[in-house]
């Protein structure tokens, strides 16, 4: 099938603030990054090499393949523009691949419902097959089998093919996801941005359901975060090779690596220990990563070039603000006596609450989770006569603990 084969470009969608990290995940595997935008990054290759980027992309939520580009200024000429393509060398008529899912984006002046978009473009589309073929697939709204993607902006419509089908952050370990859980993308690009090399010291008190320490274990081990799912969009697709796509799944076993790298998780809350370590036991780590049930404060520190991380509440979704303030001058103190020698961070949405840590943060750098601005905040955390040095700026730092109210970092 020329599809498989032909070149086009290929637009991999994310959270807002990750591009930079997804873009430097694309070229590392040898694919050239075209452009940037505020939610996905741009390449181009092949049908084929979409089965390599769902399969080791660790910050890309979908890959979308572009098949084709028209214009189109109502819902009539959408119509025309789809049922011009020759979906049936794409899409199955029969069988257990004959189903159909259409997701569309619009912002053009005829439109004020996308429901009306899926569903002229699932018209057009089953219009055609049952022209071409006799026969037309089952549609409706899961996305596990064949997905189509209508882009449509002013006069411009782009048609994609969805081959990831359920986004990439569902990895499938996740079995547990406890209170306003962290996205696996989300925290893979945490992990990215804080330059951890996967043969230090990875440290995350209150972990929760386990996902940061969990995505840290995956990416030191160079272990596809693919591989624990068997489903994706292009395996419903016509002309798909079964033996090229277990060839991809085994060039990504064949590089998985020996790490010694200590990864630790701790949580107070013992229930959050055992479903952390639970996910963990799905995604096949639980042997990497040392889990414990204690106060923050007292989880182990090894080493003394590491990375510390830490997630704790910020009163968007979880915790109450106005007794915050204590628990980030804990973590401050924490990083203090504990964690010389190594780097913090520190995950929030509050930038109230992040002046009560007392510490003065080298790099803030900015995520959303969700729709809530945040900051990853890093500290070097200097022991020995090397604190002495920065005793000024903790003193100054200090004096900005004025107990103001916490409120979230500007939305936009």
């Amino acid at each position: 099938m020329k599809f498989w084969t032909q070149r086009s470009k290929i637009l991999i969608t994310c959270p807002k603030g990750i591009p930079p990290w997804l873009a430097a995940e694309v070229r590392a595997l040898g694919f050239p990054v075209m452009a940037e935008g505020e939610a996905a990054v741009e390449t181009e290759g092949t049908l084929a090499d979409t089965m390599s980027l769902n399969l080791r992309l660790r910050t890309g939520h979908r890959v979308l393949y572009l098949v084709s580009d028209f214009p189109a200024e109502n819902p009539d000429g959408l119509y025309r523009g789809l049922r011009e393509f020759s979906w049936e060398e794409i899409l199955h008529e029969r069988g257990e691949h004959a189903y159909l899912s259409v997701t569309a984006t619009a912002d053009t002046p005829s439109i004020n419902d996308l429901r009306f978009v899926n569903r002229k473009a699932k018209d057009a589309i089953v219009d055609r097959m049952q022209e071409k073929c006799g026969l037309r697939p089952d549609s409706g709204p899961d996305r596990n089998r064949a997905v189509v993607h209508v882009f449509w902006k002013g006069s411009g419509v782009s048609i994609y093919l969805d081959t990831s089908g359920d986004p990439l952050s569902r990895r499938g370990y996740r079995k547990i996801p406890l209170q306003a859980p962290m996205q696996e993308t989300l925290a893979a690009a945490l992990i990215l941005a804080t330059g951890w090399n996967g043969r230090r010291g990875f440290v995350n008190p209150m972990c929760g359901s386990g996902t940061l320490a969990i995505e840290a274990a995956l990416f030191a081990e160079g272990r596809a975060p693919g591989l624990l799912r068997s489903n994706y969009g292009f395996i419903h697709l016509r002309g798909f090779d079964p033996a090229a796509w277990r060839a991809v799944r085994a060039q990504a076993h064949e590089a998985q690596k020996e790490t010694a790298a200590r990864i630790i998780a701790t949580d107070v809350d013992p229930g959050a220990v055992a479903a952390a370590r639970k996910n963990a036991r799905t995604a096949g780590v639980e042997e990497r990563i040392e889990f414990a049930v204690c106060p923050f404060q007292e989880t182990a520190i090894p080493g003394h070039s590491g990375v510390v991380v830490l997630n704790p509440p910020y009163g968007e979704r979880t915790g109450d603000v106005s007794t915050l303030a204590g628990l980030y001058r804990e973590i401050g103190d924490f990083f203090k006596k504990r964690c010389g020698g190594h780097h913090g961070y520190i995950f929030t949405g509050n930038a109230a609450l992040a002046k009560q840590v007392g510490l003065r943060a080298q790099r803030r750098i900015p995520f959303f989770n969700g729709e809530i601005e945040c900051r990853l905040l890093e500290y070097e955390l200097y022991e020995g006569s090397r604190r002495a040095e920065k005793i000024r700026d903790d003193r100054q730092q200090n004096r900005e603990r004025n107990g103001e109210e916490g409120r979230p970092f500007r939305r936009r």
